[in-house]
Parts: C-alpha cells; sequence; structure tokens
C-alpha cells in the first residue's frame, strides 16, 4: 500500500475507482496480447488458444475480486449510503480520513457558532468525520430530547451538505435505572438482560429506537437525499465503565441486543442510512479476543478499535496500537467489511510531535486499510479536557505536518464521496 505519495495538493481527491493492482493487471493482459502476436500463419491456432486462457484468468481475476467485495448489512440502504461506504473502502487502499468528535457543535472555549470548528481554525478545513452522539435521544423531557434532536439534525445535514462524513455514537443513558450510561455501583442495573427481546423494559427499549429511527429517517440534505451515518453503538463493550459492558451482561446478551437493534431499526423502523459499527476498547491482543463479543459479518458494516491507552494516555507503544488495528484491518478486508480507528487521542496533547510521531506512525506502520481516524472533543469550559489543537495550542505545528501528509484527509479534500 502507497503510505506516502505526492504532494498534498495532488492528492486532495477521491481518486480512480480502478485499484492500482486492477490497472496493473490490465495492462500486463494487453502486453502480453501485442507480444504474442503470431508472426507466421502456423501460429495463429496458438494465439487463439492464448487468449482464451488469459481471458479466463482475467475474469477469474475479476471473480475474485468481487468474492472479498465489501458487504452491507442492508441490503436495501439508499444509494448515498452504498456510495459512501463504497467510497470508503477504495479510500482506505491510500488514506484515511480525520475525525474530530462534537467538532461542529463547540470547541475550546466556544458553543454553537455557524461553520466553526477548532481544527479548521487552525487549517482552513474541518475534520472529513465528524462525530456526533445520541446520548440527547432519552433520559431527558420531551422538551429536552425535542430540542437535542433539532440541534443535531441542523448539524447532520450542515455537515453532509459540505461533503462531510457523519458518525454517531450513544452515550446511552440506563434506560431501566439511575446512573445515566456509566457504570455506577449500587446505582446502575445490568439493564442488557432488560430490554432484549423477553425482557421486562424491552417495550421501552422499542420505544427508544422508534425514536432514533424517526430522528435519522428525517434526515435530508439540500439534494433531498437521506443523509448517511456511521452509527457506533455500545461502543467500548469490553471494558466495565458503561452499563452495557463485558461484567453487566452476557456474551450471548450483548450479541442479541446489537442483533435486535440493527434488525429493528432496519426492518421494523425502515432505517436504511445507517452504516453499522462495532468498536470494542483495546483489551485484545488475538483476532479470537477481537471477535469475543463480535455479533456476525451479518449484523456489522465497519470494525474499529477505541485505544487512548497505548497512545500516550497509559504508555506510548506503537507496536502495540499499531498491532491491534492490523488485526481489525486484516479481518475487515476477509470480511469485506470498512475498518477504522474508531476512538483515540491524547488529552491537552502535551506532545508537540503526538500527531506525527505517534498517531500517524501508528496508522502506517503495518500494511492496512483504515478509512477514518477520530479523536475526541474539545470540552467548551474546561482547560485541560480536548483532543484536538486550536489556535495556539503547543501541538499546531505538528498537526500542520499530520494535516499536509498526503495519507490525511479532511473535509475539503472530498469529493463526491456520496455518489
Amino acid at each position: 500500500m502507497q503510505k506516502h505519495g505526492n504532494a498534498k495538493g495532488s492528492t486532495r481527491q477521491i481518486r480512480s475507482k480502478l485499484r492500482p493492482s486492477q490497472k496493473s493487471k490490465s495492462i500486463i493482459i494487453i502486453y502480453i496480447f501485442i507480444k504474442t502476436k503470431p508472426i507466421q500463419k502456423k501460429y495463429r491456432e496458438m494465439k487463439s488458444t492464448l487468449i482464451i486462457i488469459l481471458a479466463i484468468t482475467f475474469i477469474s481475476c475479476n471473480r475474485t475480486g468481487n468474492d472479498n467485495a465489501k458487504k452491507m448489512v442492508d441490503t436495501n440502504a439508499t444509494a448515498e449510503t452504498k456510495n459512501l461506504f463504497k467510497n470508503l473502502g477504495e479510500l482506505a487502499a491510500d488514506h484515511t480520513l480525520f475525525g474530530h468528535q462534537h467538532a461542529t457543535e463547540y470547541g475550546h472555549g466556544w458553543s454553537g457558532e455557524a461553520d466553526r470548528s477548532d481544527v479548521k481554525s487552525v487549517t482552513g478545513s474541518h475534520p472529513a468525520v465528524i462525530g456526533v452522539d445520541f446520548m440527547g435521544f432519552s433520559g431527558g423531557t420531551p422538551e429536552q430530547i425535542s430540542q437535542y434532536k433539532e440541534n443535531m439534525k441542523k448539524n447532520v445535514e450542515a455537515t453532509y451538505n459540505r461533503g462531510g462524513v457523519i458518525t454517531a455514537s450513544w452515550h446511552f443513558s440506563n434506560p431501566v435505572s439511575e446512573g445515566g450510561f456509566y457504570w455506577k455501583d449500587s446505582v446502575s442495573a445490568p439493564a442488557v438482560r432488560f430490554i432484549i427481546p423477553g425482557g421486562s423494559s424491552h417495550a421501552k427499549y422499542t420505544e427508544i429506537l422508534n425514536e432514533v429511527g424517526e430522528w435519522a429517517n428525517n434526515l435530508r440534505g439540500a439534494d433531498d437525499k437521506q443523509v448517511p451515518v456511521i452509527f457506533r453503538p455500545f461502543h467500548e463493550f469490553d471494558g466495565g465503565w458503561f452499563w452495557w459492558g463485558k461484567p453487566h451482561c452476557t456474551t450471548e446478551e450483548f450479541k442479541t441486543l446489537w442483533r435486535f437493534t440493527v434488525s429493528y431499526l432496519r426492518d421494523s423502523v425502515g432505517v436504511h442510512n445507517f452504516i453499522y459499527a462495532f468498536s470494542p476498547d483495546n483489551r485484545f491482543n488475538t483476532t479470537e479476543e477481537y471477535l469475543e463479543r463480535y455479533p456476525g459479518d451479518e449484523w456489522v458494516d465497519l470494525l474499529g478499535v477505541d485505544n487512548y491507552g497505548d497512545m500516550g494516555r497509559d504508555k506510548y507503544d506503537i507496536t502495540s496500537a499499531s498491532g491491534k488495528l492490523k488485526i481489525v484491518s486484516d479481518y475487515a478486508q476477509k470480511a469485506g467489511k470498512l475498518a477504522a480507528f474508531t476512538e483515540t487521542g491524547l488529552e491537552s496533547i502535551p506532545n508537540p510531535t503526538w500527531w506525527t510521531e505517534t498517531l500517524l506512525a501508528t496508522m502506517i506502520k503495518n500494511q492496512m486499510k483504515l478509512c477514518y481516524v477520530l479523536v475526541w472533543r474539545n470540552d467548551a469550559t474546561s482547560p485541560t479536557h480536548f483532543y484536538a489543537p486550536f489556535s495556539g495550542q503547543v501541538s499546531v505545528p505538528d498537526f500542520m505536518k499530520f494535516y499536509n501528509d498526503p495519507y490525511t484527509l479532511f473535509e475539503k479534500d472530498l469529493k463526491d464521496i456520496y455518489k
């Protein structure tokens, strides 16, 4: 895989739909045809045989490519959703989109300003991927929920209209007890067993999914098309800090929850603009460990990992972080799925070269296809809780190197990603 190409200006566009390997295959076959042109009559039969063999080989190669074609959970997904899925996969051959959580909703010292992001203040471009959250879709008053949904709808539609990509996580407030989305001992209930089919709060969960689905179905861009969203529910489920985490439900309960959520949104509510993303924390070292709570290829579109621990929070371990990404990327390619570095970052970014010497170095260390990387949010009021640079922050010079590297793509680089 080409990691570093030409100058950034020449690479800031979606590349040809035909991969370099496919181009080479076609050129080789044409070259052989020319070189084997018979110069005597008796060789005509040999030429015909050779052409047939080469044609069969070419068709076989193409069929192999089709067999490994990326497969979506929703065969009835909208054209724009399918195109996003396909284009993200093609871009991942040479690039990774940069993302930032809540980037256009608020930032370091500001909130609610149109067309603003801290990343844009530094680079002149918004992130290619904007992270939002379904957190406010439940747990509040009807008025609060309605306002939250409307504000997020405007943000998501504006991102689509600019040509950016949206991913939605879900810090889901516990639907059967107090405690919010975090697990709180002696307060939180192990809600998964209660909200899956047969559970006492299953009806309540379906009502919440109806709200999610209604919101998704009403997303419309300026082109009147439904806006695609990469939906990433129940993230970091291998830890214990969320009520859906590993200590609070069995493997089968978690898989049942995932499968029901996808099938209900897709088949009962008619949501056809979601790409479904699966993302544990970094607590795995093998493919088998990564897939322990995996619901199956037919239920997941994108495989990811959230990893702060290896990226400077607990230690700097580029080898470990890249090795885990390699596990994710390899399985995704085998299964016909997308892969991404779904969450990472270093709070306050005290390391002035973190962007190139840690993040970029991790992502290009192995032969991987990662469609995006997302760093966490910049709080509007906290002086220290931020994960992307803003004007004057110590890592800005290094972030500009990261921005200008041909491997990374930002919103201004995306051309017709939904077509």
